[in-house]
């Protein structure tokens, strides 16, 4: 349900061109706590379930010199799906759904990135689910680029960025309940990456 990759990631950040002329690739591992995956599906017509994955991890590899040469990987532990409902979330990880024993990640690898704008790009991907692989697009947006302002990050270059993306979770053969509960799945990614 999630062509989340949230993968997005580094996309953001490749596009992104620092003041002085990179050297090399730079690698970025996600702040967990500051990164957030969201998914928002309806529920038979009569409002959409938003949930979110609390554990999910990454990195971006940002060539500055050469973006199309970046890369993106996240890996998404499905267990720590959460819609603030527990017998519903004791649902959607069983086998109707997230069958989080025999799936217990969902993994975004990125294939190419393609700059749209000044601040955005086209992340595409391998989106994996259920032991199933799609190719997966992220809109992304750059948000910033720059040392981090609090003390005790010491000035630690850190990217943010939004990405958005539709999937169909069908494509991923979770096909419960279709139509009443939506196909269709809207995924919200708010990534802060730290360089390493």
């Amino acid at each position: 349900m999630i062509r989340t990759a949230v993968l997005g990631t580094a996309a953001a950040a490749i596009f992104a061109v620092s003041a002085a002329p990179a050297a090399a690739a730079d690698t970025y591992a996600f702040d967990k706590g500051h990164t957030d995956i969201v998914f928002r599906i309806d529920h038979l017509g009569f409002s959409d379930t938003i949930g979110r994955f609390n554990d999910a991890d990454g990195i971006i590899v940002l060539d500055e010199t050469n973006p199309e040469n970046s890369r993106v990987e996240v890996t998404i532990q499905t267990a720590s799906l959460d819609t603030n409902h527990e017998e519903r979330d004791t649902h959607l990880r069983g086998a109707d759904f997230f069958d989080v024993e025999a799936h217990p990640t969902i993994t975004f690898v990125s294939t190419s990135i393609e700059r749209t704008g000044e601040e955005t790009a086209r992340v595409t991907g391998d989106l994996t689910m259920l032991g199933v692989t799609q190719t997966v697009v992220l809109e992304t947006t750059l948000n910033a680029l720059m040392p981090h302002p609090v003390p005790s990050y010491e000035g630690v270059m850190t990217a943010g960025f939004s990405s958005i993306a539709t999937i169909n979770r069908s494509d991923f053969g979770m096909n419960a309940f279709v139509p009443a509960v939506g196909d269709e799945v809207s995924i919200i990614l708010e990534i802060e990456a730290f360089q390493q």
